[in-house]
């Protein structure tokens, strides 16, 4: 058969509803992508086929007058929510399509990947496209119920005879005769016997069989296999069985699926269970990040049963507190799932390309197959017309005087301004309001500052910016604008009404548009309200210090509290022994405390605390900063500065500022230090634009710190001077790696410069930088911490010795688990050289006793370490150790 006959026919299979790509179709077929997309184009001036128009281009079968094209049917369903199994439910139609019954399937996957429900999706595509009819059966038969029992379970699958074994008093129909005209599902087929599986071979050829104790009568049924399996086939299914299973079908595990799909199984599994209850769920947004982002190793299955477990906890607080709303937040969650807000930051990226940056909760209800997403409420200045009319209808309603109603308008007004300033800065203004209006704003402030002769405030002008831009939708809608009490206004600020006056001639001339009176009224208000006696007192900021290890964040705190006189500065240590999960908790309770409206800074080492941050500011509502190596001058100056009533904002970035100046202090007193410790260098023979745009874009696309790591651009001539060059800025510094096409140097990694331009390198270089930036970060802290001068040395035989326990342990720790016990066995050994007591281990011998192997080996690789520092490590220190590589 030609190649583009092929083609053809793979598409006439699939049928007219399902469109492909050139590119999908050469993987289903395994062909070049250029040779298929010539074909299709072929096929498709020829006539033969349909072409859909977009990026990329769509292909599939003309529409015949089959009726089974003509419905949606549930893999239909499926695959517009499901992208990365469009292969596998292509698989799965044309194993129910192939004449002249159909063809047998094998599933295979993880545990907990969704083969049992896949299968019964095959079913009901059988009876959507009438192969099938709604009656037909959909028997379930666990393989793993008979295993140790293969004569039970070959009476349970084939029936048995009257008298066939005493007990036997009746026949007995088996589950093949019951699903007769449907599919029979064989769940864990790897634990079939291999007798059972002979008996099959049969059936599967011939469709026939026999009861069990029957030797004349031979039965017949036409039923279609589909079988599931966890292992191997290879391994586990007899060969002669195999060949029998035309079409096996490998489903993805919940990582493969991506963040997507899973947002679409996590929404689906919530709707599920609003219909089971019968009410509307309302789910945080914090807490959908956390489904997304948790280590959920048993997939779909164990994912199912969280989300479940989530809403039974949600719902007994719902009953038991008399709620209105049934609400999920993160309290709710099991302890493991509330650990994926730790990764959350990582996928952030993601997570604000599929919602949006401003998504508060996600509304399921029982019926209805779309999800409401409640966005962050905005007070906009639109709602500073209606309130302010819905307050004056309210007061004229309790008959209040007009003195009074002129005073609560204006006392309305003020919060306003100061809530605008408060949720937006300069660059949201520019990407929020249009910049005819930011040019126009400008003009007016410079206007009205020369005739008022004062400043005035930046909340005022962004209040301004929004005002208007509210004011010129809202009359393009035809709504009216109208102050009640514009006469008294331009009464009691003569001058500032004047000002407005000409302030609204400004805005008909730059937006071509006819204003009220009244709206000078409006802008009367911000002039007349911008001076120091309406300011209100001012919430300050709260200061919270985290670091990893005992007491380090407390002794912080505690020092700063007494040299300033106060208490204001609280602290949360984060032993290596616990948790951060359990940290991040305490950290959300004490935020409750003392970060309010203002705000809260956050002062923290190091790894997963980095991240914490974001989730306080998602669950409480509150803005967050985070100042990443804390040191007790950072604490001491935010403090200070937070007492003062200082904004967030201004507190960040001069305690950010401080700790650039250090390092700036600390480069000119070690001159050969000024540059980067860690480079990543961007090479390219073609010249310097092509170095320079891949260095830009690097920097653009990663996170890193600037005073740790550069990104060097090499614009070279050949390879052999860039190998020259590359040798002398590996002199200098630490190299992680080298993106360019070219290899320049065996010791280092390269990845090629199309896959960084198309992103699929990108996670593995963000990787490095945190790995190295953390490590080079922690010897900087040891050095401060430790009594030991030979740290840079203790912590590169540490992480040798760590990664031979690993490699022998076939074991591969997570970052933060790596960076505790490089930071534990370093601070056991420098006390250890101090003379100080070993810490006992509870349990001592019960636990050796049950860890014999990992105490063996670890003690085995820490000997070079004991050896070199002269230290007596005992068995407490050791079980210490092998907590963290003990599952």
């Amino acid at each position: 058969m030609k190649r583009v006959d092929l083609i053809f026919q793979k598409l006439v299979e699939l049928g007219p509803q399902v469109r492909v790509s050139a590119s999908d179709l050469a993987n289903m077929l395994g062909l070049s992508r250029a040779n298929v997309s010539s074909d299709l184009n072929l096929l498709w001036k020829e006539q033969k086929i349909e072409k859909v128009a977009g990026r990329p281009t769509m292909f599939h079968a003309k529409p015949t007058g089959d009726s089974r094209y003509q419905v949606e049917t549930a893999l239909d369903r499926l695959a517009k929510t499901n992208k990365s199994l469009q292969t596998q439910i292509e698989q799965a139609k044309a194993a129910v399509l192939y004449p002249p019954r159909g063809m047998h399937c094998l599933i295979l996957g993880e545990t907990g990947v969704g083969k049992s429900v896949f299968a019964g999706w095959i079913h009901e595509f059988a009876v959507d496209i009438g192969r099938m009819s709604p009656e037909a059966p959909f028997v379930v038969f666990n393989c793993a119920d008979y295993a140790n029992n293969p004569q039970l379970l070959i009476s349970q699958l084939f029936g048995v005879k009257k008298g066939a074994y005493t007990g036997a008093e009746q026949d007995r129909r088996g589950l093949v005769e019951k699903a007769d005209g449907g599919i029979l599902f064989l769940d864990e087929v790897h634990r079939l016997p291999a007798e059972g599986q002979e008996i099959f071979f049969t059936f599967m050829d011939k469709g026939t069989f026999r009861r069990v104790g029957e030797t004349e009568v031979e039965r017949s049924a036409q039923v279609q296999i589909i079988s599931a399996t966890t292992e191997n086939p290879e391994s586990s299914l007899l060969k002669t069985f195999i060949r029998r299973i035309p079409m096996i079908i490998k489903l993805p595990s919940l990582v493969e699926r991506g963040i997507e799909e899973r947002y679409h199984i996590t929404m689906s599994f919530f709707r599920e269970e609003a219909f089971r209850l019968g009410r509307e769920i309302e789910v945080s947004a914090s807490a959908i990040h956390a489904f997304l982002s948790y280590h959920c190793p048993n997939n779909i299955g164990q994912l199912h049963t969280d989300i479940q477990l989530t809403c039974a906890r949600a719902y007994a607080d719902f009953i038991s507190a008399g709620k209105k709303q049934l609400r999920v937040s993160v309290q709710d969650l099991p302890h493991h799932v509330k650990q994926g807000l730790l990764y959350a930051k990582e996928m952030r990226p993601a997570l604000e390309e599929l919602f949006g940056t401003d998504h508060k909760s996600f509304v399921v209800q029982p019926q209805a197959e779309s999800i409401l997403v409640v966005r962050e409420r905005e007070d906009s200045a639109d709602s500073v017309y209606e309130k302010i009319e819905q307050k004056i209808a309210e007061l004229r309603d309790q008959g209040v005087s007009e003195e009074e109603l002129e005073f609560d308008i204006e006392n309305y007004f003020t919060p306003f301004i100061k809530g605008v300033h408060q949720r937006i800065n300069k660059e949201d203004m520019r990407r929020i309001i249009d910049p005819v209006i930011i040019r126009l704003v400008e003009e007016i402030v410079r206007y009205a500052e020369s005739r008022l002769g004062k400043v005035l405030s930046q909340k005022v002008i962004f209040g301004l910016a929004l005002h208007i831009q509210t004011s010129r939708e809202r009359l393009s809608h035809g709504k009216q604008i109208v102050h009640p009490h514009v006469n008294n206004v331009r009464i009691k600020y003569k001058k500032e009404f004047a000002v407005a006056l000409e302030c609204v001639r400004m805005i008909e001339e730059a937006l071509l548009m006819d204003l009220p009176i009244g709206e000078a009224g409006y802008l009367t208000m911000f002039f007349v309200l911008d001076d120091e006696e309406v300011e209100e007192k001012r919430e300050m900021i709260g200061i919270l210090v985290i670091t990893h290890g005992s007491g380090g964040a407390t002794a912080m705190a505690d020092v700063t509290n007494r040299l300033l006189v106060t208490q204001y500065a609280k602290a949360i240590d984060l032993p290596l022994e616990v948790d951060s999960s359990v940290i991040l908790e305490r950290a959300i309770e004490v935020a409750k405390e003392i970060g309010g409206s203002a705000g809260l800074l956050l002062l923290v080492d190091m790894g997963s605390l980095l991240g914490f941050g974001e989730v306080i500011e998602r669950e409480l509502g509150i803005p967050v900063r985070v100042i990443p190596m804390v040191s007790t001058p950072h604490v001491i100056e935010a403090t200070r500065k937070a007492m003062l009533g200082h904004t967030l904002e201004d507190v960040y970035r001069d305690v950010f500022s401080m700790g650039n100046r250090m390092i700036d202090y600390q480069q000119r007193e070690q001159p050969q230090q000024n540059k980067p410790a860690l480079a990543i260098v961007a090479a390219c023979l073609s010249g310097e634009g092509s170095a320079l745009f891949l260095k830009k874009m690097l920097e653009s696309k990663l996170r890193y710190d600037e005073s740790l790591l550069e990104f060097v651009p090499l614009q070279l001539i050949d390879k052999s001077e860039a190998r020259k060059q590359l040798k002398a800025i590996k002199e200098e510094r630490k190299v992680l790696c080298v993106v360019s096409n070219y290899m320049l140097d065996k010791d280092l990694r390269c990845f090629g410069m199309d896959d960084v331009v198309t992103g699929e390198a990108l996670q593995d270089i963000q990787q490095m930088i945190d790995q190295e930036e953390a490590l080079y970060k922690m010897e900087g802290e040891l050095r401060e911490h430790l009594k030991m001068e030979a740290v840079e040395a203790l912590l590169r035989d540490v992480m040798t010795c760590v990664a031979r326990i690993e490699e022998r342990l076939h074991r591969t720790l997570d970052f933060d688990t790596r960076i505790g016990v490089y930071l534990h066995i370093c601070c056991l050994v420098d006390r250890l050289k101090t003379g100080a007591q070993t810490i006992l281990y509870a349990d001592k011998e019960q636990y050796l006793t049950a860890h014999k192997k990992e105490y063996s080996l670890v003690r085995h690789e820490i000997q070079p370490i004991v050896e070199k520092y002269e230290v007596a490590v005992r068995d407490d220190d050791l079980c210490y150790i092998m907590n963290f590589f003990v599952a």
